[in-house]
């Protein structure tokens, strides 16, 4: 499943052909995809600019005038490609089946035409609208936590979190409550760049009064840089995911532990071996000798 940021990479692609643009007509060709379609969309959305596009977690938001926000979730398998000539590096052939092209957007900019097609092979993506200024109130991101892109994630912030919790730190960095769009693979990835164990429990870089240990601020900035590297990489491109612009991501050619078992840690001077475990039914990678 795409993590946040291959949703980045796909926004940021997204963004200079929707952004400003006039959503002509929604074309849906199929009833529904992991859920129906709201009744209302087509009829809701047509005729409306498109303000901005934004993301939350990994959630994608196009945002309408007039105080609407279409939700869009990638699924397993779902992309996006742009098709119009006149965006030059945004127009490349796609091996996608256009039999999976579910949603179509028809955009108008000016005196040029454009679509913006969604392809989801196995149908877990979806599409939700809500108004912008309840998007808080949205079932998916009332108790999300702050993103690992902002300013309000810090060893403070985390320390008040991770304070007298047993829990292992591998499944509190993937609690969507704590850290919102933080997933499997770069879990494995910040952790290996802090040398901390994933089963170590998260409280025990906390001191007694909920302050972050040396080894917590270490964590945070880890986080935060791998996060960042990803996002300038362009996403990780496992599986289905493709750039809208048809080119492959390719942050996965830098992973240090994520899937990599049994070869060397690449920590300088380690000597250590990848090995890869199970918690809470996830594969974690993750070096034996050098995190602790």
């Amino acid at each position: 499943m795409p993590e946040l940021p291959e949703v980045e990479t796909v926004r940021r692609g997204l963004s200079p052909a929707m952004e400003g643009a006039k959503l002509a007509r929604l074309q849906l060709n199929r009833t529904d995809l992991r859920f129906p379609f709201p009744e209302n969309l087509v009829a809701a959305v047509e005729g409306r600019q498109i303000i901005a596009l934004g993301r939350r977690a990994k959630y994608l938001l196009i945002d309408l005038e007039d105080d609407l926000t279409i939700i869009a979730h990638l699924g397993m398998s779902g992309s996006f490609r742009v098709e119009e000539e006149a965006l030059g590096t945004f127009h490349h052939p796609r091996s996608k089946d256009e039999k999976h092209d579910h949603v179509v957007f028809h955009l108008e900019r000016g005196n040029e035409t454009l679509k913006v097609i969604y392809n989801d092979p196995r149908r877990f993506g979806f599409l939700h609208l809500a108004k912008r200024s309840e998007l808080d109130l949205y079932p998916a991101f009332a108790q999300l936590g702050p993103e690992p892109t902002g300013n309000a994630l810090d060893a403070e912030y985390l320390g008040k979190r991770f304070s007298g919790k047993a829990q292992p730190l591998k499944s509190t960095l993937l609690d969507q409550t704590v850290i919102a769009g933080l997933g499997n693979i770069y879990v494995c990835e910040a952790l290996w760049r802090a040398h901390l164990s994933p089963k170590r429990a998260a409280g025990s870089i906390v001191t007694p009064t909920g302050r972050p240990k040396k080894e917590l601020v270490l964590l945070t900035e880890a986080i935060r840089a791998v996060i960042a590297d990803a996002i300038a990489a362009g996403g990780s491109s496992l599986r289905d995911h493709i750039q809208t612009d048809g080119s492959l991501g390719y942050f996965q050619h830098s992973f240090s532990v994520y899937d990599q078992e049994d070869k060397p840690c690449r920590t300088p001077g380690c000597g250590g071996t990848v090995a890869r475990i199970t918690q809470a039914g996830r594969s974690t990678f993750y070096c034996p000798r050098c995190q602790k």
